[in-house]
């Protein structure tokens, strides 16, 4: 099993150990890592069957003045940028520990520009892969809702009540 990880993470996919298919034929990511994981299965000449997304970094309906705010804010400090960003990803619970490392503006720039493409996701569908989408309701880094509505056409799309980007939750 591939699996890429999210934006300035490293080695959180025990997070998705429910959900996540570890096998020789499955490509995975979180967030900005399923944007990797999507290309890496486009291009790759091993043999895929399963392509899961989890929370992928879908911003095709931000504007402009957000994606620009966001690395405005990454230049001016990319220590308290970053941090915010791990809460984001947590709320609306409380923050856990997790593995990180800054992978710079380039990354940022990638997650926020990415177009996602209909054509790659069909020309996976059609070689056999099986394309798995899963968003936490209460994601506060992503619309998981505009995602659903994208997704739900090329994969299957699974929406977790309660949870956040990590699709983690709490209860009271």
């Amino acid at each position: 099993m591939h699996f890429y990880s999210g934006f300035s993470l490293r080695n959180e996919s025990g997070c998705f150990a429910p959900w996540l298919k570890e096998d020789a034929y499955t490509v995975a990511g979180f967030s900005y890592g399923a944007i990797k994981a999507l290309e890496f299965a486009m291009k790759s000449s091993q043999r895929i069957e399963r392509l899961q997304l989890f929370s992928p970094a879908y911003f095709c309906n931000k504007t402009e003045a957000f994606r620009k705010l966001q690395l405005k804010a990454y230049r001016r400090n990319s220590t308290a940028y970053l941090s915010r960003f791990i809460e984001s990803c947590f709320a609306p619970y409380p923050v856990k520990n997790v593995e990180t490392a800054d992978d710079g503006i380039g990354a940022l720039e990638t997650l926020l520009y990415y177009p996602w493409s209909e054509s790659l996701l069909l020309t996976l569908r059609e070689r056999g892969v099986r394309i798995e989408v899963y968003l936490g309701e209460k994601d506060a880094v992503i619309d998981s809702e505009a995602a659903r509505h994208y997704f739900v056409p090329y994969a299957t799309v699974y929406t977790i009540k309660n949870a956040n980007h990590f699709l983690g939750e709490e209860y009271e």
